[in-house]
């Protein structure tokens, strides 16, 4: 009698992170401690309109509803889009850089025109945010990667990868990094204040709650961008900033720490 083929072992769910724990020994931050370091930028900002598309799409993916409006919602914002918009949004506010990033669609229909474009329309498109020249080459150098390598301009294909397949694939792109959130992590205590990005990244990659990762660093990105005490320099002029008014203060006296760094 012929054989019956042996099932296979269901696989078993891929880690987020299979890098080993840098920090042993560094407890922070604990569950609640993310819990509540959300909640307090979330009363404090809102959350970044920017990046509001893409939390909606991640609660419905999850099951969950964002809100009950009945009217049709716009549609979901692409990969590429967002990274786009990120890079946009760097040294500026959330509301110029999506005129900024309105300004460049209006321009550019398609983003192979941005690519095979070679005088400076792209930087006169997003000049109202600032670093334009700067902006204007990350975006068209990441667009022609991103061409060269598969083919066509898009990232969708991200949406299927892992964190760290993910984490791999965005750091080859200048302009894309973990810089601010980082800096507002070391001072807090979440991560030692020797950590290197990569170090730190592993560490709170396996710390923080999957279902707060997201809004946190959200939230640190814009957060980084309107505190003073939490991006002034050693040497700044301490009259013209405050830790007073930062949600954060409260919770690991940043204002102190970022002064011995």
């Amino acid at each position: 009698m012929p054989r019956k083929p042996k099932r296979k072992a269901p696989a078993s769910p891929a880690r987020h992170d299979t890098s080993p724990e840098p920090y042993p020994c560094h407890s922070s931050p604990s569950s609640a401690q993310c819990l509540a370091v959300r909640d307090a930028l979330l009363v404090f900002h809102g959350f970044p309109e920017e990046f509001a598309p893409f939390r909606r799409l991640r609660l419905r993916l999850g099951g969950r509803s964002p809100n009950r409006d009945p009217r049709p919602q716009p549609l979901s914002p692409t990969v590429l889009d967002g990274l786009v918009i990120t890079l946009l949004s760097q040294n500026t506010t959330d509301a110029i850089s999506r005129r900024a990033f309105a300004s460049l669609k209006a321009a550019f229909p398609s983003w192979d025109q941005v690519v095979d474009e070679e005088g400076k329309r792209l930087e006169d498109a997003i000049l109202c945010g600032g670093l334009a020249a700067t902006k204007a080459a990350r975006i068209r150098a990441m667009l022609r990667d991103v061409r060269e390598r598969r083919g066509k301009i898009c990232l969708e294909y991200l949406r299927e990868l892992s964190v760290d397949e993910v984490k791999k694939e965005l750091s080859r792109f200048k302009g894309i990094g973990p810089k601010t959130v980082l800096r507002i992590t070391k001072a807090m205590g979440w991560v030692p204040a020797t950590a290197s990005r990569e170090k730190a990244y592993i560490h709170l990659n396996n710390k923080i709650p999957d279902d707060l990762k997201f809004d946190l660093n959200c939230l640190f990105v814009t957060h980084g961008k309107l505190c003073h005490s939490c991006t002034k320099k050693v040497g700044s002029d301490k009259s013209k900033s405050s830790n007073a008014a930062c949600p954060l203060a409260g919770y690991c006296c940043i204002g102190e720490k970022l002064q011995k760094q």
